[in-house]
């Protein structure tokens, strides 16, 4: 079985480190540089969403057609996805929902909804666990798998869903399961902020003013504790939604934005949503 990129970054590290050390002799400077080094590049790797570090991230999408991906983690949430899918339809825009297995369970029927009209389900691993970057790699695995047979059984779809790990941590762990399951990791290369800012249309602002063809939004319809609830961003999409309409821009799922081919739901919304792309 070949070597995960972050196993391959951390023999790297080592050798680099060893090898300063047998030429230069051990000393402060010739073991302190490359672990300087490694020490920036592991936060890097840990910390930031976007980093390729320990493993292939998807950050933005294709930026030669006029399309963004909205996404919504954290879901479903019975009190505020339905009116997020309201909304969505009414625009005519597709987004992937990067649902939370533990709820997911729970409110089926709105995963069912989600792939019905069109959008795509993403995996955002079981219990969405502040402390699963501390995991080994079989309870990474753990989370994923569970997560991920739920969304094909929703979905009816043998496909391995998106994956977005929990606060958009990754560690070498993380990356040995996903590198074992093949999975396509994606984060996000505009942050909304819609749980630190209180105003949606500053949310919605901030948004637009930033957004670019081939970018991949970072939104909330969902909370990871239980019984607690979202609802600026029923305030912020619509806003959003028509700041996005004014750019020319329409929102489209991560799979159709990284160029993937995305099979159409069956039902009549979904069905029309790809015939108003084909015309357009």
């Amino acid at each position: 079985m070949s070597l995960c990129r972050a196993d391959r970054f951390l023999l790297t590290s080592a050798a680099v480190t060893a090898g300063s050390a047998a030429v230069f002799g051990p000393s402060l400077l010739s073991l302190g540089v490359p672990l300087g080094a490694y020490a920036v590049m592991m936060a890097d790797g840990v910390f930031r969403p976007a980093s390729p570090i320990f493993y292939p991230t998807l950050v933005r999408g294709r930026t030669d057609r006029p399309h963004v991906a909205l996404t919504f983690d954290d879901g479903p949430d019975p009190e505020i996805t339905p009116a997020v899918l309201d909304m969505l339809a009414a625009h005519k825009a597709r987004a992937t929902f990067f649902v939370i297995g533990r709820y997911l369970e729970k409110h089926r029927t709105l995963g069912e909804r989600m792939h019905r009209e069109g959008h795509e389900l993403g995996n955002h691993s079981w219990q969405h666990s502040y402390f699963q970057n501390f995991y080994p790699a079989s309870g990474h695995g753990r989370e994923i798998d569970r997560c991920a047979q739920l969304i094909k059984s929703v979905t009816q779809s043998k496909s391995e869903p998106w994956y977005r790990p929990p606060v958009g941590l990754k560690s070498p762990a993380m990356a040995r399961a996903s590198h074992k399951r093949n999975l396509k990791v994606v984060a996000w290369s505009i942050h909304s902020r819609d749980t630190m800012i209180r105003d949606p249309a500053s949310v919605a602002r901030g948004v637009v003013n930033r957004i670019r063809p081939g970018d991949i939004v970072l939104l909330h319809d969902g909370h990871d504790h239980e019984q607690r609830h979202r609802p600026l961003i029923l305030q912020a999409l619509p806003l959003l939604l028509q700041g996005l309409r004014e750019r020319g821009l329409s929102s489209v799922t991560v799979s159709e934005l990284s160029g993937e081919t995305l099979p159409v739901a069956s039902a009549p919304s979904g069905a029309r949503l790809a015939a108003d792309d084909a015309r357009s």
